[in-house]
């Protein structure tokens, strides 16, 4: 698999929920994760992302509110990932492409908007180990559109007592892919120049 497919794979099933689910009854442990969500003005860390066939991308995830995100991918991918405020936005330098999805109609909104109330399309999975919290995300009107698990540590140092540590996507293919985060660190400065970028229709690729 490409690096752009392997991309594409983990844009859309953050962008594939973007209707609402109906609400559910919400369990301490999703009152907790939107603490924690809305505690979290900036974080840094280290990304490892993999597809089912086991290909890796790593790279470092920088985000700051209210809604700018970017994954910068290792130095030999010419792709990009990032949520200016406005928009997301999937970048490929080598084929000089670009696609846009609002912020808004985004589950990624839940770590660029976590005003929004989770409850309303998430829920707590159960799991094996005690500190750990799987939180699955999904709509059950648009089974096409995919789904996805985000996976916290119960961790005081922590903002509300949990670190985010990665999630899965699922498409409607059943293609996996699998973000890992290390090294987080929280309401640190981030500069907005972290968020622009150059237009790969026009040639070039910021760093």
């Amino acid at each position: 698999m490409t690096s752009r497919a392997l991309a594409l794979l983990f844009v859309p099933a953050f962008v594939a929920t973007s209707a609402v689910a109906a609400p559910a009854a919400t369990s301490p442990d999703l009152v907790k994760v939107q603490q924690h969500l809305r505690a979290v003005q900036s974080m840094t860390a280290a990304f490892s992302q993999y597809d089912r066939n086991g290909k890796t991308l790593t790279g470092t995830l920088s985000l700051k509110q209210p809604g700018k995100l970017r994954f910068q991918y290792q130095k030999n991918v010419p792709i990009l990932i990032v949520a200016d405020g406005k928009s997301l936005w999937f970048l490929d330098y080598q084929v000089g492409q670009k696609q846009r999805w609002p912020i808004g109609g985004s589950p990624l909104g839940v770590l660029l908007d976590p005003s929004k109330d989770i409850s309303r399309f998430a829920k707590v999975m159960p799991t094996a180990d005690p500190s750990v919290i799987s939180v699955d995300a999904s709509d059950p009107k648009h089974p096409e559109y995919g789904r996805i698990t985000l996976v916290f540590e119960r961790n005081a140092a922590g903002p509300a007592g949990l670190i985010l540590r990665g999630w899965v996507a699922l498409d409607a293919q059943n293609n996996r892919t699998t973000i890992r985060l290390s090294d987080p660190k929280f309401n640190v400065p981030i500069s907005d120049g972290t968020f622009r970028f150059n237009d790969p229709v026009r040639g070039g690729f910021k760093k």
